[in-house]
């Protein structure tokens, strides 16, 4: 079971449980403690983070009104927040320019590909970003970096004719300085941290000292196991990690390794991947991504991706009603299937719906097919302002000729219809659950933008 779905079931399980409270928070420990080794959390790491948790558990109390197992989720929010960060926002804007940001990790990392994220992502912001490729080791490196260059239209620099990255390095950064670029990136070569690859730790100190970065970054695959603690800490004992940005955390990987890097290094989690392509990348904020760990949900994250599309606007108003009120209508439905295909699957839609993603959501129950979608969209198109309104009117000749002058079947309307009636139970759920949440404090609609 993935580390996401682990820690939503343990959350889900403590607040459903009977037991006494110092019984449940003994076999939320437990299960926790299984669920972080098994996603490659360091040992001592979880030791650390379950004490704690223990500690504040039996030690604190609750405010006035809110039960102790209530509580008790609030206290595991705040220590896993803590773990990541708290409180403290990555500061994404460079305090002066140019600023060089130094990328250094292992192969396989993503690091070219993140390159070219930050450059999409700076680029957005008005800087103007050079990509330096400073590997000579990986054959393709030149070329890689050179394309997403293109492809993302920010200047680029390297040279085929030495195999002296340091030198490479020095050279790039000064004509990129010198051609106006204000976010300079450097790419350098993989490693691995083991002994037979000194020399490449040695480079990483050269160029380093050679550039002076304003930033190092380590670059680090989510999917990596136990050994991220001590590759992060000897990174950083070759050159102090400034920062660091996780690749592949697409749901996919286990992630513990990101985890063991913070603590190893003291550096804060900057930037997250979040799928292959060029412009999946987000800021990372420690109390959201520890939201939508738990179960908690994430709704700034859902309406900062819909303010990226057409209709946005409305759309976001009407799904924080919705959530508000506790009941969508089929208008809202309507602006919801039109921007499924830009979103995603709708299941992944709605886990960022804070109080939703507690629900055993059924992936097959959920999925809609394109076909399926352009059908509805043709029915709602069909239905008078009254049946639009309320639902409840529809009867079996409105059902027919809604059906007829859509082209779709009587079957179709009626899915359309149980549709709609699964979307609003969910919702009437997550209005309970975002109550849950307010007396806790944790109003994640309202977290700082």
């Amino acid at each position: 079971m993935k580390i996401l779905e682990s820690l939503r079931k343990i959350v889900a399980d403590f607040l459903k449980g009977k037991e006494s409270y110092e019984i449940a928070v003994d076999n939320f420990i437990r299960e926790l403690q299984k669920t972080l080794l098994r996603a490659d959390v360091n040992v001592k790491l979880v030791q650390q983070l379950t004490t704690n948790i223990r500690e504040s558990a039996l030690k604190s109390r609750p405010p006035p009104y809110v039960s102790r197992h209530e509580w008790f989720i609030k206290v595991v929010y705040d220590e896993l927040s803590n773990l990541f960060g708290g409180d403290v926002k990555p500061s994404l804007f460079p305090q002066k320019v140019p600023h060089v940001i130094m990328l250094i990790g292992v192969q396989g990392s993503g690091k070219t590909t993140t390159a070219a994220k930050l450059a999409y992502l700076y680029k957005r912001y008005g800087y103007k970003p050079c990509l330096v490729c400073a590997d000579t080791y990986r054959p393709a490196a030149y070329d890689q970096l050179i394309q997403l260059s293109r492809s993302v239209d920010v200047t680029f620099c390297g040279d085929l004719n030495t195999r002296d990255a340091v030198e490479i390095a020095k050279k790039c950064v000064d004509i990129c300085i010198r051609s106006n670029s204000n976010i300079v990136i450097v790419d350098t070569a993989g490693r691995h941290g083991y002994n037979e690859e000194e020399a490449l730790l040695n480079e990483m100190r050269e160029i380093a000292s050679s550039v002076k970065p304003d930033e190092i970054m380590l670059v680090l695959d989510a999917s990596m196991g136990q050994k991220a603690y001590d590759l992060a800490l000897r990174f950083h004992q070759a050159t102090p990690i400034g920062s660091i940005v996780v690749t592949k955390l697409d749901g996919t990987a286990k992630g513990g390794g990101a985890l063991s890097a913070v603590a190893a290094t003291k550096a804060t989690i900057k930037f997250i991947g979040t799928g292959e392509k060029i412009p999946e990348i987000e800021v990372f904020e420690p109390r959201r991504f520890v939201g939508r760990l738990l179960g908690l949900g994430d709704l700034p994250s859902l309406i900062e991706k819909l303010k990226a599309l057409e209709h946005s606007n409305i759309l976001e108003k009407r799904v924080s009603r919705g959530v508000a009120a506790g009941k969508l209508t089929l208008v809202d439905l309507y602006l919801q299937i039109q921007t499924i295909r830009k979103l995603g699957p709708l299941s992944k839609v709605l886990q960022l719906i804070p109080g939703l993603s507690l629900l055993p959501l059924d992936d097959k129950q959920m999925k809609v097919s394109e076909e399926k979608m352009d059908k509805w969209l043709a029915i709602i198109d069909s239905m008078t302002y009254e049946e639009l309104r309320n639902p409840n009117i529809l009867d079996k000749s409105r059902i027919l000729r809604i059906a007829l002058g859509s082209g779709t079947t009587v079957d179709d309307v009626k899915d359309l219809i149980k549709y709609y009636e699964l979307m609003n139970s969910l919702i009437k759920t997550a209005k309970r659950k975002h109550g849950i949440l307010k007396k806790l404090g944790i109003d994640l609609s309202k977290i700082e933008e």
